[in-house]
């Protein structure tokens, strides 16, 4: 198999307290070319995310120290970076409230490494993608909420609005076409891409983060308004 040049590896960190999927999935990256750096616990993994800032985080739900929910959460406070969650709870419930935390794409176990791989490229090649936006500064509501689409920064009130990679593509799309209704399922293709491969209630969660980082009353929102029966639109002015 053709090698990547180093300095062209991305880094992914792999948390897991099963030392067989970590050897198996550390195994796969490598033999595709990227750069693995493995954590059997929460808190080593939060330390490594730090030393090796990486390009995307397999997470494992189920750890001894803390819950890989808690990890998501922290890691999405100060951070963008992709994140594929494993799970043995396969319950719907489960999945969309690691979803909600800001994870962006997740995989069941037992899974195959190569499908796992498949989700990883899937996951990087989707936020290594330009969003469809316009370029430049564009401001709503004299100034309340900026869009920044060359730096792909979100401001409200001057303070940096920290999304995830999907929901600043979600909120991005629709401020592209102001006042047009998207059905969940063009969001899905036109926000997140073809490679997505989840719930399209999952659209709904991630509105609902949204409207929250924005400070945005769900009753009355001064932004992302319910089309009721239909989907969700733009309105700032």
């Amino acid at each position: 198999m053709r090698g990547i040049p180093v300095a062209q590896k991305k880094t992914i960190l792999v948390v897991d307290d099963e030392v067989k999927i970590v050897e198996v999935v550390k195994s796969y990256l490598e033999s595709t070319g990227y750069i693995a750096v493995c954590a059997n616990s929460g808190a080593q993994a939060l330390r490594l995310f730090e030393t090796y800032a990486p390009a995307l985080v397999i997470l494992d739900l189920m750890l001894p120290d803390m819950s890989g929910e808690d990890i998501c959460r922290v890691i999405r406070q100060k951070s963008r970076t992709p994140i594929i969650m494993l799970t043995a709870k396969i319950e719907e419930t489960s999945i969309i409230h690691g979803l909600s935390l800001g994870a962006d794409d997740y995989i069941t176990k037992p899974f195959s490494p190569r499908q796992l791989m498949a989700r990883v490229e899937a996951v990087l090649r989707r936020t290594a993608e330009e969003p469809t936006t316009p370029a430049g500064e564009f401001s709503y509501n004299d100034g309340e909420l900026i869009i920044d689409g060359l730096r792909h920064e979100v401001r409200k009130h001057g303070v940096p609005v920290l999304l995830t990679p999907n929901e600043y593509k979600i909120l991005m799309t629709m401020a592209k076409y102001p006042a047009r209704v998207f059905t969940r399922d063009e969001l899905i293709v036109y926000a997140l891409g073809d490679e997505f491969n989840g719930f399209d209630r999952v659209i709904d969660t991630h509105i609902k983060n949204i409207r929250q980082k924005l400070g945005d009353d769900s009753k009355s929102p001064g932004y992302i308004i319910t089309v009721h029966g239909t989907g969700y639109k733009f309105s700032g002015e």
